[in-house]
């Protein structure tokens, strides 16, 4: 009998140990989820007038990303970090993505994004007066695809973080182009004005296929200086991923398809000339192996 009143008495500790073990996890889950909510709440229910467009243009987009890591995905911890750096947006503290060692991201997975998060810092200065919307929707979108890498679940998530983060990049490099000329054009005499006119297309890794985005900045460039122009040279590049060989032949190729659009918008393919350099003209220099957005490219410029 005793001995099935110890056992009944063990019995009994371990439930109440469980049960005390039960509340504190509770507990301490319930203090999580409120610390979590608590930034989130203050950015859901506040209305916000940060001093300057960067910083508005930050908060819209982490915004938009708190909203659907918390009422789509549940992901608290994701819509506190978002939230957080919203919050300090609007206080205007300087915002970068995060370090990529903040994540939880397997090896392999790192280097694209070591050096995504390099590329950000080395324009963050320019951008930030240059194109602040593109800017802030880069920083965002790297850290939306960091957290997506983590998760390392939704390859569409990933995709789609990605994607937005290398086409916002496209524009800032761009316009920095644009402006680059520009100051230069305007210290020189006409006729070489519009020798310095110039029209950059950039590539996805490995393809030479324009995208809607492409076919449509091309569009553009041909409207607004078909009467400085009556030849063309369009020079394709490739980044330093891949053997020369195989990149001189991807850079043409490149080179042919900007070629083949601007014949469907009636340039004649006599006024036509391409070039493929493969990886002998970066335009951001990389060691060899090293896939790098800004060197994925095909320039149009004109050969009067």
């Amino acid at each position: 009998m005793s001995f099935l009143r110890l056992y009944s008495d063990i019995n009994i500790l371990e439930a109440r140990f469980m049960l005390i073990y039960i509340k504190i996890l509770t507990a301490l889950s319930l203090f999580f989820l409120i610390s979590c909510s608590a930034s989130y709440d203050k950015l859901s229910k506040g209305s916000f007038e940060p001093n300057d467009d960067f910083s508005k243009f930050l908060l819209k987009n982490y915004k938009q990303k708190a909203d659907f890591e918390a009422k789509e995905m549940h992901d608290w911890d994701s819509a506190k970090l978002y939230s957080e750096k919203a919050l300090a947006a609007v206080d205007g503290a300087k915002i970068l993505p995060q370090k990529i060692s903040y994540w939880k991201i397997a090896e392999d997975k790192k280097n694209d994004l070591v050096k995504a998060y390099n590329d950000i810092i080395k324009i963050y200065d320019e951008a930030i007066v240059s194109n602040p919307f593109y800017l802030a929707k880069a920083i965002s979108s790297l850290d939306c695809w960091s957290e997506q890498q983590e998760e390392n679940w939704q390859t569409w998530d990933i995709d789609q973080c990605r994607d937005d983060y290398i086409s916002s990049m496209r524009k800032i490099y761009n316009i920095i182009d644009k402006k680059k000329d520009s100051l230069y054009s305007n210290s020189i005499k006409e006729n070489i004005i519009h020798k310095n006119i110039k029209q950059i297309v950039y590539f996805d890794f490995n393809e030479s296929k324009l995208t809607t985005i492409n076919k449509a900045e091309i569009t553009n460039f041909i409207l607004l200086d078909k009467n400085l122009i009556k030849k063309y040279i369009v020079i394709g590049h490739t980044d330093t991923k891949g053997n020369k060989k195989y990149n001189y032949n991807l850079s043409l190729d490149r080179a042919e398809q900007v070629k083949k659009f601007l014949v469907l918008l009636n340039i004649k393919k006599e006024n036509i000339t391409i070039l493929g350099k493969g990886e002998d003209d970066l335009k951001i220099l990389t060691e060899d192996g090293i896939k790098h957005t800004a060197n994925r490219r095909a320039e149009i410029s004109p050969l009067n």
